[in-house]
């Protein structure tokens, strides 16, 4: 008999709100039978939300916090001021091992700073790292750190290329998964100390470790993991959304310029919607906070149902395949 997977929800930390992610979570639990899901925050909030929206609670439990992180909240002040936050009990619940996952679209900061304080790092992990799965040709990839870490030494990248691995592994279903390191060439001479030396412990690793590669082949379907330090990966991914986001400009721009251009739209819809559906960020919602002894999935504060669900079943497959356990045998394997 499968045992229930149990993943607690900060449902109050959001932009949208709560019914948001009471919708997400009824609408899981209707798709994944082997699932239980715990909701943590207001009580009497979510309790009204459960009762318009449930048939059946049997798998859903309320968790009471009094207080809610909000998007202005210094880490900091996070961790000293509000410690029966959403966030922080959700929290608390997986260190106590009732839940093996924590889902929230909190602060950014304060869940990486509570999340590192509460579970603490995995042994012979150094730094937390956030790691997102992004749409490529032929599938998607999988990029870290997008933002944790704005300098890190050849060691650190080396840790997340062992992390990226396990989870673009268990989340795609790859054996050996490709691991570039993100660079400014594809020569072995360019790029600063830090990546050529991290370059040189991936050769000598087991990993399947393809080389450099540049900031336009990051959707070229090349790499399942791609690694950088955090202040590069956070450029690299906010420069894909402005580009993402200035060619829906040009292309809303050219099909309604005239009634040729809105003609040519309407033979084009099937393709222009198929083309949405693919680059629709609610499908790659998710990011995970990996380097944790924990599961923690980081959701966009502005996710809707339909994108919180999509982090709700990231956790779900690291629960499953215990993401945390696999780091850990890989790393002592890479470190013996």
């Amino acid at each position: 008999m499968t045992s229930d997977s149990v993943i607690a929800l900060d449902a109050m930390s959001g932009d949208l709100g709560a019914e948001v992610v009471v919708r997400a979570a009824v609408a899981s639990l209707e798709r994944h039978s082997h699932l239980r899901l715990i909701l943590v925050g207001d009580e009497f909030e979510l309790a009204g939300h459960v009762a318009r929206l449930a048939e059946s609670t049997k798998r859903l439990e309320i968790r009471h916090a009094s207080e809610v992180v909000s998007m202005k909240d210094a880490p900091a002040d996070t961790l000293r001021k509000k410690k029966d936050s959403s966030m922080r009990v959700a929290l608390n619940l997986v260190k106590a091992g009732e839940a093996q996952a924590c889902v929230s679209a909190g602060n950014t900061g304060a869940l990486m700073a509570t999340a590192r304080f509460v579970l603490k790092m995995l042994p012979g992990i150094d730094r937390p790292a956030i790691l997102a799965e992004l749409p490529a040709k032929g599938g998607t990839v999988h990029m870290l750190d997008l933002g944790a870490n704005t300098t890190c030494d050849p060691q650190q990248l080396f840790q997340f290329a062992v992390m990226g691995s396990i989870v673009s592994g268990d989340i795609c279903n790859i054996a050996e998964p490709r691991v570039a390191l993100l660079n400014i060439g594809a020569e072995d001479t360019k790029g600063h100390g830090s990546v050529k030396e991290a370059a040189a412990l991936l050769q000598a690793s087991s990993l399947n470790y393809i080389g450099f590669i540049e900031g336009h082949e990051i959707f070229s379907g090349k790499a399942d993991v791609i690694v950088a330090d955090g202040f590069t990966g956070n450029v690299a991914l906010k420069t894909m959304e402005g580009t993402v986001g200035l060619a829906a400009h040009y292309l809303r721009q050219a099909f309604t310029r005239n009634w040729f251009a809105k003609l040519q739209a309407l033979l084009a819809s099937n393709v222009l919607k198929n083309l949405a559906i693919r680059m629709d960020s609610r499908n790659y919602n998710g990011a995970s906070l990996v380097g944790l002894n924990g599961i923690v999935i980081k959701s966009h504060g502005n996710a809707d149902m339909f994108a919180f669900q999509h982090a709700i079943d990231t956790a779900l497959v690291e629960t499953k395949n215990g993401v945390p356990v696999q780091i850990g045998k890989l790393l002592q394997q890479e470190t013996e």
